[in-house]
């Protein structure tokens, strides 16, 4: 019983994340098809039945090359985005820095929101929910094993620390996460452990 994380394609630089819309960029694209082909080529290690995806069009476009080589069928959802950090999203980065100067991601407070946004906290708990409840679906068999799951860095630099055990904020240091990679989360002696980190063979 395994969940596949996979962060999405290279998107634009210059711009804030988050909830932005921007999708990929053509390096983005390939990254995406040749993770595709190399699931596809190695049923036997991955034999991915479930696709779950972030909606946002980073994630969704990387999803959508998946879907196309994978012939399987995606769930989108909101649940699985990156921080909303509100009006912020999408914004250049230097009409950011003018605007709102001194706001970025790790200078929140726990409880404190990005300007239209969720607070660090919110973050964090939205995607624990969200985690707890897929894997007590693949666990009573409400969904099917493997479970292929495009999201962002963020959200999987969070997940890192939940499995592990240790306090995450949002000052926490990052895991190598690259665009595409995969991170495999599995199910042994009844707890969710990660196995595989930052795998980019396909690359």
């Amino acid at each position: 019983m395994k969940i596949y994380l996979v962060r999405h394609g290279m998107d634009e630089d210059g711009f804030r994340g988050g909830w932005s819309q921007r999708g990929l960029i053509d390096r983005g694209v390939l990254q995406s098809r040749l993770l595709g082909e190399y699931l596809y080529n190695h049923p036997e290690e991955y034999g991915i039945h479930t696709i779950l995806s972030s909606d946002l069009a980073r994630a969704v476009e990387t999803t959508r090359e998946l879907e196309q080589i994978l012939k399987i069928e995606t769930v989108y959802s909101e649940e699985w985005r990156e921080m909303n950090n509100g009006i912020l999203a999408g914004m250049a980065n230097k009409e950011a820095e003018e605007k709102y100067p001194g706001i970025y991601f790790n200078t929140l407070q726990m409880d404190t929101p990005f300007p239209g946004g969720e607070t660090p906290r919110y973050f964090f708990n939205r995607i624990k929910n969200a985690f707890d409840n897929l894997c007590s679906k693949l666990e009573i068999q409400e969904m099917q094993s493997n479970v292929l799951l495009v999201t962002h860095g963020g959200v999987i630099n969070l997940l890192y620390y939940l499995l592990n055990g240790h306090e995450w904020t949002n000052q926490s240091p990052f895991f190598p996460i690259d665009n595409t990679s995969v991170h495999t989360v599995e199910r042994k002696l009844n707890k969710w452990v990660i196995t595989e980190r930052n795998i980019t063979d396909h690359l």
